[in-house]
């Protein structure tokens, strides 16, 4: 039975419909992926679905007892209470039941207890422990980590967090809560790379069913095993994003051969009619006038209609040379504090290939941009740009754009001898049309604001770009537009960005910002291929550290040569192991007590006792996993 259905629903504004006839339903843990251009109504569509607006016409219908939980893209939690004590209110039941037992520990405790308590505590003491009692607060802990607080955070005010913090808190108490039916509206935006893998992988083994609105063409291939798309109706088709893209090309084709097939059928239709209406088979043709009419009543097709994207062309006005960047014992950082962000490797960027930065949000990745640019010295060595280079940069903030120019003084800026035709024409190639163009850019959206500087971009010839977040605030359709221009652009691409979707397209290699070593891993290869190794690393880690914690043989024969600089050092190890040997005694002693817990004592006080031994033993637990991922992070 579906979780949820929607029959004929349609919304307007006026005399506006924003969609109509929407007719659909939400299995059982669905992953449905929501896409379609901005302002085609998704944000209202989820709204309606929720509860939080009306539908113009139409039905939604819920199955009985449906528990929904919604993500909008800006949170309103706001208060006094700590992020902690949000993120506990989905076990408030199970915080009730454990006041509730331990009531009943003071109550057993007296001479006149009931006889019959003792089994009533065992009896919700068992309901505790599999309702998770005794683990809640680890998986909250999890949960924040994986969104990307710090653990200091949980302890600060709601008031306190910012506004993208906020929405992260609302989303942890969503997937805490684990409704029957999450619906997320941009979950991705306030996340870095490492907290949306984390979110991609519990979304997978999420137990309800989950709707999302996303423009991360890459996050949705990772979750959405459906794809909706509004767009000049709505269609379902099945499998992820790249899926959808396939399906979607092969399907406008299919309706274009069908079209073409159809008035090719019209025309000869009306060619006969012509000819013979007022001769000898003036009959047949009334007839087939008829049957004509019928037709293109009821049957005729639609052209597709296609809307209106990116027109962009980027091309290098000249040659560059083959070095185009080359860095030297570089650090980066800024010199009024002296604090080094991270320490560069030695690197060589040459013509036509793609370097992709990628990190978590303020590891310093504008900040190496900006060095390699000379707007910020260097701490420590140097950069060295290369010969005939024309550089154009994308900022992420559009620092480049006036904001009290308008769109023609901004296109003529880059390009003055265009003439005010010419100007209107190239902004119409960016969707900026009639009196668009004569708007202030302090007016423009987020999303506008990116058109116009990529417009700005295209005009400068440039052959090596410099892209800071190229694809923020731009829909689908725009980011593959920009993808494929930039796919076949001639000259050097170093970009930044959270787009991995971007990133595989292009990338030749990857510059990891790693904040917490100060330092920066190169890998020459694609963001697929970067993934891959980085999972490969991973499991050796885990074997190393299984072999590290058996018995070591000694070495046959002598010893030649001297000792790898990279290899972990004899104190490394031995506190390696000793760590390992900790964990396990700590994880036997959590399974015997977990035992213990399945069939509990008749004493309450010792139930009440293992429950908090329980505790202890987990957090201890956790605590020296983070010094065991510190360390093996350092081996």
């Amino acid at each position: 039975m579906p979780l949820l259905t929607t029959d004929r629903l349609a919304k307007s504004f006026g005399a506006v419909d924003i969609f109509e006839n929407i007719s659909t339903s939400v299995p059982e843990k669905a992953r449905i992926g929501l896409v379609g251009p901005n302002g085609v109504g998704k944000t209202t569509f989820l709204r309606i679905l929720v509860g939080e607006e009306d539908a113009s016409r139409g039905s939604v219908f819920s199955a009985r007892g449906l528990r929904m939980g919604y993500l909008p893209q800006e949170s309103d939690l706001n208060g006094s209470q700590t992020l902690w004590n949000e993120c506990l209110k989905p076990f408030e039941p199970l915080l009730r039941r454990q006041s509730e037992l331990h009531r009943m520990e003071e109550e057993m405790s007296r001479a006149d207890a009931p006889d019959d308590l003792l089994e009533t505590y065992g009896r919700l003491q068992h309901e505790f422990e599999m309702a998770g009692g005794y683990v809640y607060e680890t998986s909250i802990r999890q949960t924040l980590t994986g969104l990307g607080f710090a653990p200091e955070d949980a302890s600060r005010p709601l008031r306190q967090l910012s506004g993208g913090q906020r929405t992260r808190a609302l989303l942890a108490r969503l997937l805490l809560s684990q409704p029957d039916l999450l619906l997320l509206d941009e979950p991705t935006n306030h996340l870095d790379i490492g907290a949306v893998e984390w979110l991609e992988n519990t979304l997978k083994d999420f137990p309800g069913a989950v709707l999302v609105i996303s423009h991360d063409r890459y996050f949705l291939d990772q979750v959405a095993d459906t794809i909706w798309e509004m767009d000049n109706g709505f269609t379902v088709y099945h499998g992820n994003y790249s899926a959808y893209q396939h399906q979607r090309e092969a399907r406008r084709e299919r309706l274009l051969k069908e079209v073409e097939a159809q008035q090719e059928f019209i025309l000869k239709e009306q060619e006969y009619i012509r000819r013979n209406m007022a001769g000898q088979n003036t009959r047949q043709a009334q007839g087939r006038l008829k049957r004509l009419e019928r037709f293109m009543q009821d049957k005729k097709l639609d052209r597709p209609v296609v809307n209106d994207t990116l027109r962009l062309n980027l091309s290098s006005s000249k040659r560059s040379g083959d070095l185009v960047i080359r860095t030297t014992e570089l650090s980066v950082g800024y010199s009024d504090d002296g604090i080094v962000l991270f320490h560069v490797p030695d690197l060589t960027l040459l013509r036509g290939e793609c370097a992709a930065v990628i990190g978590p949000n303020g590891a310093g990745k504008t900040t190496l941009l900006k060095t390699l640019l000379g707007q910020i010295p260097p701490l420590n060595g140097e950069a060295v740009m290369g010969a005939s280079l024309k550089i154009g940069y994308f900022a992420q903030a559009h620092e480049g754009l006036d904001p009290d120019n308008t769109l023609m003084q901004e296109i003529n800026k880059a390009a003055p001898k265009m003439l005010v035709g010419d100007v209107r024409d190239y902004l119409a190639k960016f969707l900026f049309t009639g009196d668009d163009v004569f708007k202030q850019v302090s007016l423009l959206s987020g999303g506008e604001r990116g058109r116009l500087a990529l417009a700005c971009l295209a005009l400068s010839g440039a052959n090596l770009l410099l892209l800071d977040e190229p694809t923020n605030h731009l829909d689908l359709a725009s980011q593959d537009a920009l993808q494929s221009v930039l796919q076949v652009f001639d000259g050097t691409i170093l970009l930044v960005s959270h787009d991995r979707y971007l990133i595989d397209a292009l990338a030749t290699q990857i510059w990891d910002v790693l904040p917490d070593d100060r330092s920066m891993k190169l890998f020459p290869g694609s963001y697929s291929e970067y993934v891959a190794f980085r999972r490969l690393e991973n499991e050796n880690e885990e074997k190393a550290s299984l072999s590290a914690s058996t018995p070591v043989r000694k070495a046959e024969g002598k010893k030649t040569g001297t000792q790898s600089a990279n290899r972990p050092s004899r104190k490394q190890q031995e506190n390696l192991r000793k760590l390992e040997e900790e964990i396990s005694r700590l994880e036997a002693e959590l399974e015997t007590i977990g035992r213990q817990l399945e069939n509990p004592p008749d004493d309450p006080q010792k139930v009440h006792d293992l429950g908090v031994e329980f505790n202890r033993i987990q957090q201890e637990l956790d605590g020296l996993m983070e010094k065991w991922e510190t360390l093996s992070t350092e081996m």
